[in-house]
């Protein structure tokens, strides 16, 4: 009788310092969450294109708070919040308007950029209007392009958000592959097409991963989070051509942001 009491006080007292590391520990977590300032940069995967919800204020930049980085901060509550993503921008537009929140007390970045210097719109705008063979030269000279000129453009925005952010985090996050190959698509491009999309979306990712790495970044992949999500599969996170609004076509719903992009970053952050 007296050991089984020594056994139960032991186990309380172990039990009650377990509980107060715990509680130590989510309260550690939270306060170094309230006093995280983030900065979210990037094109229209950041700022949330094909989501919906726009913020009028944003205007053209089609920023919406059903987008990852929006998401992340919504549930983290960071002590700053700069969302400065925009539809459109390529790095060059990322290092002239985006940096302004940036300082070295910035904690936390997130970033897409890339797919609009490579010419992602016009390589759709070319597949899903010509031929296939017009579509697969229009890819190739993508390709050429993240070979011979991208990695120098990414290598000017990285290193810009080095200069004024210091000590921060900084999470380079990857486009997804659009098509689920021998899908339940019935119509539109050919097999070839939409496999050599895919091809150049994996290459595209493997430039980015190897400059942000280069930088010390994180480069955090989304393919894997989308598979079973793609254009032509029973559950599709991306808009395929929307006619009714042609800006979000190839882009991430509001599933694909919370469902794709946000764990992916929650992450890597």
């Amino acid at each position: 009788m007296k050991l089984s009491r020594i056994a139960a006080f032991s186990s309380s007292l172990l039990l009650t310092a377990a509980l107060a590391l715990t509680g130590a520990s989510a309260a550690q977590a939270a306060q170094q969450a309230e006093s995280l300032d983030y900065v979210a940069l990037g094109d229209s995967y950041s700022s949330g294109v094909g989501a919906g919800n726009y913020d009028s204020a944003s205007g053209a930049c089609k920023r919406t708070p059903r987008a990852y980085p929006a998401l992340w901060a919504a549930s983290n509550s960071p002590s700053t919040f700069a969302f400065t993503a925009c539809s459109g921008a390529r790095t060059g537009d990322v290092t002239a308007g985006q940096l302004g929140p940036l300082n070295p007390s910035t904690d936390l970045v997130s970033l897409t950029v890339g797919g609009n210097d490579a010419g992602f719109a016009d390589v759709m705008t070319t597949c899903v209007t010509q031929s296939e063979s017009a579509c697969l030269a229009r890819i190739a000279e993508a390709r050429a392009y993240v070979d011979s000129t991208l990695p120098g453009k990414l290598d000017s925005v990285y290193a810009a958000i080095r200069a004024k952010a210091t000590t921060a985090h900084v999470v380079v996050l990857g486009y997804p592959r659009f098509y689920k190959l021998n899908g339940g698509c019935v119509a539109g491009l050919t097999e070839r097409e939409r496999a050599a999309i895919n091809d150049a979306s994996d290459y595209l990712n493997a430039a980015t991963a190897k400059r942000a790495a280069d930088h010390g970044y994180t480069f955090a992949q989304v393919t894997p989070a989308f598979t079973g999500h793609e254009i032509c599969s029973s559950a599709p996170w991306l808009h395929s051509v929307k006619w009714s609004n042609i800006g979000e076509s190839y882009h991430p719903t509001a599933a694909g942001q919370s469902g794709g992009y946000l764990p992916v970053f929650t992450s890597a952050a």
